[in-house]
């Protein structure tokens, strides 16, 4: 029942990018079942972020219309904090069909990152902006197709 739950997650989309599910964004922790009750563990992106009551219904919503799920509970957690490196690599993926870039694996030895263009995959970027529509996202642009675009802010445990 737990892989059919998983399963069910993956079409509870981002409701900003809905190209990408929690699962690919790594923001399922724990999911338990037990006599028709399901609890799932989720770590929010960003503390604050204001989707996460849409994020809770459509989980309840997916999960709720399985059988043999009478009860649904989410619960947002904050330990293990969540970070960048959770995103899968077909999320990383989903990210750049989406046209938003995802973040850097590797953070230089000042914190510094550089960014992929998602359209013609150049480093030749600069940031235009930190701050882009949501927390979790910055503003750059390509020199190389000179295409602006969004970038995921790394996030990690080191910052």
């Amino acid at each position: 029942m737990i892989e059919k739950i998983k399963t069910a997650l993956d079409a509870v989309k981002d409701p900003e990018i809905d190209s990408v599910s929690v699962l690919d964004l790594g923001m399922v922790e724990k999911v338990q079942f037990t006599n028709g009750e399901v609890v799932v563990q989720l770590l929010p992106t960003f503390i604050g972020c204001p989707a996460l009551d849409i994020i809770r219904q459509r989980v309840e919503q997916v999960l709720s219309s399985l059988e043999g799920i009478k009860r649904v509970t989410v619960e947002f957690i904050n330990h293990p904090p969540w970070t960048s490196e959770r995103i899968t690599e077909e999320g990383r993926e989903k990210l750049k069909e989406f046209g938003i870039a995802p973040p850097p694996k590797q953070m230089g030895p000042n914190g510094e990152w550089q960014i992929e263009c998602p359209y013609c995959t150049s480093t030749y970027t600069m940031m235009e902006n930190v701050f882009g529509p949501t927390a979790c996202r910055s503003i750059f642009y390509c020199k190389q197709c000179k295409n602006p675009f969004e970038a995921l802010k790394p996030i990690s445990i080191w910052m």
